[in-house]
């Protein structure tokens, strides 16, 4: 039996962290929704909502600095991230699924202690109020899934003491397909895949190819914090993590049970 047929049989639980000028508007939703009616999986989305924590950041008079990519965010950022995050982007993101017929559970990390967050530096530099989810408690995802909703997740966490921080969604992302049980995380980008120094994509990547061209300078940005949260999820268990751009409504079926599309499928 090949691997696309082998896939066809194996159960699938995937988490999509979507991203990308794709999913800007009603239509990339609508289209998502159709492929998730296509797929005899169960699926979870995370999303993150970078320019529009931009935008309402500036709005408030606060600047935003990166740091390889995460986004330092102060304690007096941290209301307004929550509130672009887990209110104003989720509420909508369920809404246009549900205006397709996907009907949803909004959640963030901090829902019935669904993540658990640390604060984190960032190559030994204060990032301010940003967290790595060290335990996910996925009993929340479970229950949705079983009930045929389907999780719609903000990256927004607390630590155990009830300290509100921002997660970057991609470590989010792979932390909680790890804690979920996922097979497939699959990242949707601007991006087609992770590029070699010629700047062709790469379609099967091992974690130590990817560390060797990190450290030859060829990936940086928000690519390389992407490529850390992957490695972490690959070590605890993960199958299989996929980075791509979203490319119409047979994108998922493309990707997972064989076609052509251009991604980057990364392995242990």
């Amino acid at each position: 039996m090949n691997e696309a047929a082998r896939r066809q049989k194996e159960p699938l639980r995937l988490l999509i962290k979507i991203g990308g000028r794709a999913f800007n508007n009603k239509a990339g939703f609508a289209e998502l929704a159709r492929a998730v009616h296509k797929l005899k999986a169960e699926v979870i989305l995370v999303h993150g909502g970078g320019a529009e924590i931009s935008q309402a950041l500036q709005d408030a008079g606060r600047g935003t600095t990166f740091i390889d990519g995460v986004r330092v965010t102060e304690r007096e950022d941290v209301e307004i991230v929550e509130r672009v995050l887990s209110e104003e982007i989720n509420g909508r993101i369920a809404a246009w699924l549900e205006e397709n017929g996907v009907a949803c559970r909004r959640f963030s990390g901090k829902t019935d202690g669904l993540m658990i967050a640390e604060k984190t530096l960032r190559n030994g530099r204060d990032i301010g109020y940003v967290g790595e989810i060290v335990a996910v408690h996925p009993q929340p995802i479970f229950e949705a899934l079983q009930a045929g909703l389907l999780p719609v997740v903000s990256p927004i966490s607390a630590t155990a003491e009830g300290v509100t921080l921002n997660v970057n969604a991609d470590t989010a992302a792979a932390a909680l397909a790890v804690g979920a049980a996922c097979t497939d995380l699959v990242y949707f980008s601007d991006v087609p895949g992770v590029m070699n120094g010629s700047g062709r994509v790469i379609s099967d990547l091992m974690v130590q190819q990817a560390k060797e061209l990190i450290a030859q300078g060829h990936i940086t940005g928000g690519m390389v914090a992407k490529l850390e949260s992957i490695f972490s999820a690959l070590a605890k268990g993960l199958k299989r993590v996929h980075i791509t751009q979203w490319q119409g409504e047979e994108t998922l079926e493309r990707l997972l049970f064989g076609g052509d599309l251009v991604k980057t499928t990364l392995y242990e």
